[in-house]
C-alpha cells in the first residue's frame, strides 16, 4: 500500500508540474523558464528540503513519462520507492528511448527483482544501461570528476565530518599517504591510534598545526551566565551548531581576555561573545603558539532573545550586517532547507521598496534565493526588530512568511539563540 501511494504521489506531482507550466504559459513566461520553482513547491508540501523536492519531482517525471514498467511495479507493491529511485538514477544518462528499452528489459513488475538487494538492482541497471549506450555511461563517469568537492557537516559531541569527493585515483592516493604516515608514526612509538594519527596528519598538512587554528575567526553565541558564571546553558558555534557550555568556555578561556572592540551593543545581561585575540599561553592548546581565536560580542534583547538590530541605507548589506544575519539565521531560512547560507538578500526586494535592515534581510542558499524571485513567489517579514526595541509582546524570534504561486503560506523562524526562552500566552 505504501508503494502504491508513492506511485500515486509521483503521478500527482507530474500533473501539478504540467498545471503550473500551463499557468506560466498563460502568464507569458518564456518557454525556457517555465517549471521554475515547481520542485520547491513540492518540497514545501512534502516538508522536504528544496534539493530533495527537485529530485523527487525528477523521479516522478522519469517514472510517469519514461519508465512505465517501474511505475507499474511501484503501483503494485513489487518495488518500493527507494529501489525505483535506484533504477531511475542508474538510467539517467540514457536517452528517452534507451531508458524505456532498459525499463522494458528489466521489467520489475514481472518479479525480476524478487529477492534481490539494492546492489543487485544497481548492478543489473548499470549492465543494461551500458549495453544500450556505452558511450553515455563513459561520459557520465568522465563528467563525475567535475563534481569533485569538499563538504563539512556536524557530528555528535562537537566533532565534524570533513568529506572529500574525489576521482578514485586521487582518493586512493590520499588515503594511502595518510595510511603510510600513520604506520610510520606508530612504528616509531607514537601512542595515538592509527585513526588519530591519520586525522592529525591531514590537519597538519593542510593547515600547518595539529590544533587546526591559525588566526581563525569564530562567531560563538552564548549567555553571560555560561560565559562568566559556569552555567550549563549550551552555546552555538556558527557553521556547526549547538556546543556544550564547558567546551565553549575551554575553547575561549574566557576568564582572562578583555574586550578589544564591541561591534554590536545591546542589553549587557544577555548572550555575548567578544572580538579579541586570546593569549596563546592561556589557550586550550597551550603548546601551540600559532593558536588564535577572535571573538565577536553579540548581545540579545532581554525579553525575546532577539539579536540587537542595526540599520543601513545601502542597497547591499554591509559586512557587519551580513555577519549578524548569518549568525542569527545559521542556515538557509527556507522551511525544511538546512543548506549553508550563500546569499544575504532582502526579504521584500529592494526594487519594490524593501529596506536594507536586519528585519528585512535573510540568509539563504543560492537555490532558494533564486527560487523566491520566480513569478508568484512572495516573502514578508512578520516581526519588526530593525527599529523598534524588543518587548515581551513581540514575536519570539525573527519570522518571515513565504507564499507560493498556489497561495500556500509557510512560516520560517530564526533558530533560537542560547538562553532564549519562548514567551507563553
Amino acid at each position: 500500500m505504501k508503494s502504491a501511494i508513492s506511485g500515486l504521489q509521483a503521478q500527482i506531482a507530474v500533473a501539478f508540474d504540467l498545471a503550473q507550466r500551463a499557468e506560466q504559459a498563460e502568464a507569458g513566461v518564456p518557454a525556457a523558464e517555465r517549471g521554475k520553482g515547481v520542485g520547491a513547491q513540492v518540497a514545501l508540501a512534502r516538508r522536504e528540503s528544496p534539493n530533495r523536492g527537485s529530485r523527487l519531482l525528477g523521479l516522478a517525471k522519469a517514472l510517469v513519462t519514461e519508465m512505465p514498467h517501474t511505475l507499474a511495479a511501484l503501483n503494485s507493491g513489487q518495488l518500493n520507492e527507494w529501489r525505483a529511485t535506484l533504477l531511475v538514477k542508474e538510467t539517467a544518462c540514457l536517452s528517452v528511448e534507451d531508458r524505456a528499452a532498459v525499463d522494458a528489459e528489466l521489467a520489475p513488475d514481472t518479479g525480476a527483482f524478487d529477492g534481490k538487494g539494492d546492489k543487485a538492482i544497481i548492478a543489473a541497471a548499470k549492465a543494461a544501461a551500458y549495453r544500450r549506450d556505452p558511450r553515455s555511461v563513459a561520459q557520465r563517469a568522465s563528467h563525475a570528476a567535475s563534481e569533485r568537492m569538499v563538504s563539512l557537516r556536524p557530528a555528535p559531541d562537537t566533532m565534524t565530518y570533513l568529506t572529500a569527493l574525489l576521482p578514485v585515483a586521487q582518493g586512493v592516493a590520499v588515503y594511502a599517504a595518510l595510511t603510510r604516515g600513520a604506520e610510520s608514526a606508530r612504528s616509531s612509538g607514537d601512542a595515538r591510534t592509527r585513526g588519530q594519527v591519520m586525522a592529525d596528519t591531514l590537519v597538519e598538512r593542510l593547515i600547518g598545526t595539529r590544533a587546526g587554528f591559525t588566526g581563525i575567526n569564530l562567531d560563538l553565541v552564548m549567555t553571560d551566565r555560561t560565559l562568566f558564571q559556569g552555567d550549563s546553558e549550551p552555546a552555538r558555534l556558527q557553521g556547526y551548531g549547538i556546543v556544550p557550555a564547558q567546551w565553549a568556555r575551554t575553547l575561549l578561556n574566557a576568564e582572562k581576555p578583555a574586550a578589544k572592540e564591541q561591534d554590536i551593543a545591546g542589553d549587557p545581561g544577555q548572550a555575548a561573545s567578544q572580538e579579541n585575540p586570546t593569549d596563546p599561553r592561556s589557550s586550550p592548546h597551550p603548546d601551540d603558539h600559532e593558536f588564535r581565536v577572535w571573538l565577536r560580542r553579540l548581545y540579545t534583547a532581554p525579553a525575546t532573545g532577539e539579536l540587537v538590530a542595526m540599520d543601513s541605507t545601502a542597497r547591499l548589506f554591509p559586512p557587519r550586517h551580513r555577519r549578524f544575519i548569518e549568525t542569527r539565521d545559521h542556515t538557509c531560512r527556507t522551511p525544511y532547507c538546512d543548506a549553508p547560507i550563500r546569499h544575504i538578500d532582502h526579504i521584500v526586494p529592494w526594487h519594490t521598496g524593501g529596506t536594507t535592515t536586519l528585519n528585512n534581510g535573510a540568509g539563504l542558499c543560492e537555490a532558494c534565493n533564486h527560487t523566491k524571485e520566480n513569478p508568484g513567489w512572495t516573502a514578508t517579514p512578520t516581526t519588526n526588530t530593525a527599529d523598534t526595541p524588543a518587548t515581551a509582546d513581540t514575536t519570539d524570534t525573527h519570522t518571515l512568511q513565504l507564499r507560493t504561486p498556489t497561495g500556500h503560506t509557510y512560516q520560517s523562524k530564526a533558530p533560537p539563540l542560547p538562553g532564549h526562552r519562548p514567551s507563553r500566552t
